[in-house]
């Protein structure tokens, strides 16, 4: 079940029997709202009275407009988790019309996960159906820190329904676009200098809501020490009561805020009777305060009857429903009743934070349960706590939440505890802390072991219990993520290995763990280069995870078996599932933005290659949107910046390109799948195709790739890179051992490719033979392999596979065209390079160019043609040894040599000298 919604976060603090009404700051809120504002923002310091005026405003709302719907939320630091703030969200504007987010309810009781923006999307089409008024109020909404909550109020900002109005009451500005929102005059603000109180607000509160009879120039002197600040006003106006001499206490009464509150406080509750005092310091660690939780901390009765009496005092507590069942301390003043109680009663914090602990515990809310655990430093009481709810947690995404909580528990705490023990351990993995994850797993394995030894193994939880099933699951889990870290690592023999264990270990209605264990040997196979088996193992644990009910994990999967049928060379199987899987998440509701973010991206590389690069941007865009609002996966956050690469360099922005491989590159990190595209060789290709050859040539050496020695399909990618860089070296500078080595490799490489079915493979090697055929002036026998990739890859879709290859295939294409071969696909071919403006390039030289020698190295590269010695060259263009060691060095790496001798050879061959 998901976690309990708190009903006194949704109930705005109705307004005390006496106030100071500020109508002048009314009638600006009513004004511009009816000028079409979409925010009010209501920013200022604590004591300002911002909750008191959005309340009164409110209620005036709904007296003069019944119709109204006003959603009122309070937020808390627990709010910062994306999940936790959406849900508050939804329940608010629920608290108002029921209709409203009905569909995202009913996924959220079924588990599923609520992310952001398909969740906001949902309810922004729900109130723009529903015809009716909305105002939507945010308080205290500066406790709000991370990212990905800021991120979703300004998607939701952005796409307002007219009939919804958004306020949000904060101490500091929240970072969203009010610049933007100011310039358009969509922007409602009352800062601090709005809010103090004037001098007639400031008599009416003190002489008719305090009932002080404090003389005009009284009033005027506090009104001008405290520069209007409500709550200094408030504590001025307790303090008084107590003083005969009001006007030689005011003319005491200085300093700034700080000081005004130690003062005014130590004031106020050296005058409380005894049972109030100790009521204020011993609740003051409570963000909520109602009768029972007030009385499990005082070991007293009577604790709703001194919430009410407060209230009637004045002695800033805020009810927060409407029926003053629950309340609050006004924040500035639990700030200060907290630091005096940490000095006056420092040894009972951690028991009063205890016992508010087993109070929430015992009322079924396990978040403030935990929070208060933790700040008494209770860690076992806390793990205890978390492992009730841990499954939960991580099928809702709450990271952040249990990252946060695990954090604060001591290490030695963890590893005695099998499930958080295992918990962490996946959370090194997927940070690519690699290193930590195996002890995290043997601390799991002794902690299991340790409770066997004592007669409690898995089952000594209630086996139908939710913690007795995650430790009955438990040993399988281990051997599953062995299965992963052995994967990351690129240890195909024992990624099969523990993936065998793990499937064995699981039970026949554990479909996550076995659908996880199949999908880790498919992987294992994947990486050995057998495709096929991958499949049929893949596909098969694409089913347990549909039967566990895991969609999020099925999505991804997914995405990893379309990539293994476009190694197989069916481009068109491929595209079937994502299509699929695409509706089945659409279908869903939008409830796994990750996956489905991720589903984009494989599409987008799919199309890039049908040679659409229109729909790929598109997806790549839409993949963008989805994951605005969710914490991606280490291990996939990558891949939208390679696709991105493809789909530039095929618009020809090399640079843009470049940069987007790099931007991959910070990202990536080793995770649950092999890698079959590196990073590095996708940039070699790039400068390859470009010509910069010393680029390629750096890359290889720093990949110590041999072109002779056993091949395996890990490397593969690799070695079809290099197969490329020989032939485009021997364009510039024929070498018959160089063609050689490129054209053995190739063999080597497509008996490989087509022993184990890897039609993609197969396709990619005909190609390049028939460019290093072409390179040696082969034309005719270069036709047969490109006549084979073509008419057995036209009909699965292949564009791109010929398209990269550009200005030295496009001869070779332009004949085939001719003979009639695979004659629509490859008039398509032909269209495409016509439209990029490469057929100029097919009529003339299809050699890539050199990379342009500066004239001072044409002027270097002379010299060295003569017989001068170095120093003498040196002394005769008036430079440094040193400086011609690096002009000399400049021109070997640009001309691909490695002496005098061969530079000034290479020159008079390309006309240099």
């Amino acid at each position: 079940m998901p976690t309990p919604v708190l009903a006194t976060k949704l109930f705005f603090p109705a307004p005390r029997p006496q106030i100071t009404s500020r109508p002048r700051l009314l009638k600006r809120l009513n004004d511009e709202l009816g000028a079409g504002r979409k925010l009010s923002l209501v920013c200022a310091p604590a004591g300002f009275g911002k909750t008191t005026l959005l309340s009164e405003w409110i209620i005036q709302r709904r007296r003069q407009h019944p119709g109204v719907g006003i959603a009122w939320l309070s937020l808390d630091a627990h709010d910062n988790d994306p999940s936790r703030f959406v849900s508050y969200l939804v329940a608010a504007l629920q608290g108002v019309d029921a209709e409203i987010g009905a569909e995202i309810t009913g996924m959220r009781h079924s588990g599923l996960v609520l992310a952001a923006e398909p969740v906001l999307t949902s309810l922004i089409n729900d109130l723009a159906r529903s015809g009716k008024e909305f105002i939507l109020v945010l308080d205290d909404y500066h406790v709000i820190e991370e990212r990905p909550v800021h991120e979703a109020l300004a998607f939701l900002l952005d796409h307002l329904p007219p009939q919804l109005h958004l306020a949000i009451v904060t101490r500091s500005d929240p970072p969203l676009s009010l610049a933007r929102l100011r310039s358009r005059g969509e922007l409602t603000e009352l800062r601090a200098a709005d809010l103090r109180f004037t001098p007639e607000e400031a008599a009416d509160f003190l002489n008719q809501v305090m009932n002080l009879g404090l003389s005009v120039d009284d009033i005027a002197a506090l009104a001008t020490r405290t520069e209007g600040w409500i709550a200094g006003l408030q504590l001025a106006g307790l303090s008084l009561r107590e003083h005969e001499d009001a006007s030689a206490s005011i003319r005491a009464f200085t300093g700034s805020h700080r000081f005004v509150i130690d003062y005014l406080v130590e004031e106020v509750l050296q005058r409380q009777p005894a049972e109030v005092r100790n009521f204020l310091l011993t609740t003051a660690l409570l963000d909520h305060l109602t009768g029972g939780l007030c009385e499990a901390l005082t070991g007293v009765g009577g604790g709703q009857a001194m919430l009410d009496a407060l209230e009637r005092d004045n002695l800033f507590v805020i009810p927060l429903d409407d029926r003053r069942q629950w309340y609050r301390y006004h924040h500035l003043f639990a700030d200060v009743l907290r630091a005096r109680a940490r000095q006056e009663l420092p040894d009972n914090i951690p028991e009063l934070h205890r016992l508010a602990s087993e109070w929430y515990e015992q009322n079924d809310l396990t978040e403030d349960a935990v929070h208060h655990a933790l700040a008494a430093e209770d860690f076992e009481r806390a793990a205890n706590l978390i492992e009730e709810v841990l499954p939960q947690m991580r099928r809702t995404r709450q990271d952040v939440m249990m990252l946060a909580w695990l954090t604060a528990l001591p290490d030695e705490v963890i590893r005695s505890r099998p499930l958080l023990s295992v918990f962490y351990a996946w959370r090194m993995l997927v940070s690519g802390d690699l290193d930590a994850v195996e002890p995290w797993l043997r601390a799991a394995e002794q902690g299991l072991d340790s409770a066997a030894a004592e007669g409690k193994g898995p089952g000594h939880s209630a086996p139908t219990s939710i913690r007795g099933q995650e430790l009955r699951m438990l040993p399988s889990t281990i051997a599953m993520y062995r299965a992963s870290l052995a994967q990351a690592r690129g240890d195909v023999s024992a990624t099969a290995h523990h993936a065998r264990e793990a499937f064995e270990l699981a039970g026949p209605e554990d479909h996550f763990a076995r659908g996880a264990a199949a999908a880790f040997l498919g992987l294992a196979s994947w990486a050995q280069g057998d495709v096929e088996t991958a499949v049929d193992t893949f596909s098969e644990a694409v089913l347990s995870l549909h039967e566990a009910g895991n969609l999020t994990d099925e999505l991804s999967s997914t995405i990893l078996l379309a990539d293994m049928q476009v190694a197989r060379g069916k481009l068109q199987e491929a595209r079937k599932l994502y299509e699929s899987a695409l509706g089945h998440a659409a279908a869903q509701g939008g409830t796994a933005p990750r996956a489905t973010a991720e589903l984009h991206v494989g599409y987008s590389e799919l199309c890039r290659e049908f040679g659409d690069l229109e729909s790929a941007a598109l997806h790549l865009q839409t993949s963008k949107e989805l994951g605005r609002h969710v914490a991606p996966l280490t291990e996939h956050s990558y891949r939208w910046f390679v696709a991105m690469a493809g789909v530039r360099e095929a618009e020809g922005d090399v640079t843009g390109a470049i940069e987007s491989l790099d931007q991959a590159q910070l990202l990536y990190l080793r995770g649950f799948f092999p890698e079959i595209r590196p990073i590095p060789a996708l940039r070699a290709r790039i400068a390859i195709r470009q010509g910069r050859l010393s680029e390629g040539w750096a890359w290889a050496r720093s990949t110590g790739l041999p072109v002779v020695g056993e091949l395996s399909y890990l490397r593969e990618f690799e070695h079809l890179t290099l197969a490329r860089l020989l032939i485009y070296q021997h364009r510039v500078l024929p070498e018959e051992k160089t063609i050689q080595a490129a054209e053995d490799l190739l063999k080597r490489l497509l008996k490989a490719a087509q022993a184990a079915g890897r039609k993609g493979s197969t396709y990619e090697i005909l190609v390049l033979q028939a460019l290093a055929l072409d390179a040696q002036g082969k034309h005719a026998l270069a036709l047969a392999p490109l006549e084979r990739a073509l008419a057995e890859a036209g009909p699965e879709g292949y564009v791109r596979l010929f398209l990269d290859e550009g200005a030295p295939l496009a001869p070779l294409l332009a004949e085939a065209a001719g003979k009639g071969t695979a004659a629509a696909h490859v008039a398509r071919l032909v269209q495409s390079l016509e439209t990029t403006k490469l057929q100029t390039a097919a009529r003339g030289t299809t050699a890539p160019q050199l990379e342009v020698l500066s004239k001072r190295e044409l002027e270097v590269l002379r010299l060295l043609g003569s017989s001068l010695s170095g120093p003498e060259i040196a002394r005769q263009l008036f430079v440094s040894v040193n400086t011609l060691r690096t002009h000399t060095k400049r021109i070997f790496t640009k001309l691909e040599v490695n002496s005098r001798r061969e530079a000034v050879r290479h020159g008079k061959e390309k006309g240099l000298i």
